[in-house]
């Protein structure tokens, strides 16, 4: 299968240019960067820490999804749209990491996903895909009393909170309990707030240091606690799990997919 990626010469783009190289099945279709990145111009292969691919990186994000079965970006949202587009153009599958998207870019999703396939994805992780299927099941066994908090840590150079996977365990949580996270999520407290409402989903946001990523969805009942944790140790989770989505998309009726199709937890 022909993968493309774009924001290549960046730290999650490098490494998935080592995760195509080494998949059996994958080869390297292209690479992209933004114009004046320093790995314009440069092999992928040698941008990673490889030896030379014979695949420069270039600015002509149209040309690589030409040549691309599937595409994989985790730039910005402001890139969504001008992606999904070329997605939908060239007949290519989108496997999306970003996060933070607005309502254009979701908006320019859904119409290529009548396309192409599109597989997006807050977290690209395996086991993060697992503990919100986990989440999920734990809140429709418990009663509304049972109150829910999501606490996760990241990097200090993170700009987007709660991060996009918290939000998604909040969603699984809600989902669970048969109820709507916006009307019951709890982004922030300060002051005096009073007693804890009934059937909250609360968000506790940390920032620090090299935090990859750390996801804790706690369950607090009467004399007892669940607590489901996730912790990444390194980002090659997230390579693994994107280039598997890849090639799951391989021959994939267009529509709106996520890791939980990759693993079939949905059937």
């Amino acid at each position: 299968m022909k993968i493309g990626i774009v924001g290549g010469g960046g730290r999650m783009g490098q490494m998935l240019i080592r995760q195509v190289a080494r998949t059996e099945g994958a080869t390297l279709a292209g690479v992209t960067d933004r114009d004046g990145a320093a790995a314009v111009g440069q092999d992928a292969g040698l941008l990673a820490g490889l030896g030379p691919l014979g695949v420069a990186v270039t600015t002509d994000t149209n040309a690589l999804f030409a040549a691309s079965d599937a595409v994989i970006d985790f730039t910005s949202p402001a890139a969504t749209p001008l992606h999904a587009n070329l997605a939908a153009q060239h007949q290519t599958a989108l496997i999306l990491g970003t996060t933070g998207l607005d309502e254009a870019a979701e908006e320019a999703l859904a119409v290529a996903a009548l396309s192409v396939p599109i597989l997006k994805a807050p977290n690209m992780s395996l086991g993060v895909v697992l503990l919100t299927e986990l989440v999920e099941r734990v809140a429709r066994s418990l009663e509304a009393d049972w109150d829910i908090e999501i606490v996760e840590m990241h990097h200090r150079h993170k700009v987007d909170a709660p991060s996009g996977t918290a939000l998604a365990l909040g969603e699984a949580a809600a989902r669970g309990r048969g109820i709507d996270l916006a009307d019951h999520a709890v982004r922030s407290r300060d002051g005096y707030t009073g007693p804890r409402p009934v059937g909250d989903i609360g968000f506790a946001t940390l920032r620090g240091g090299d935090v990859i990523g750390d996801h804790t969805v706690v369950f607090a009942g009467q004399g007892e606690r669940i607590e489901l944790t996730h912790k990444a140790q390194s980002r090659d989770i997230y390579a693994v799990g994107a280039v598997r989505a890849a090639q799951w998309c391989a021959g994939r009726a267009p529509g709106r997919y996520s890791m939980v199709d990759v693993l079939g937890l949905g059937q």
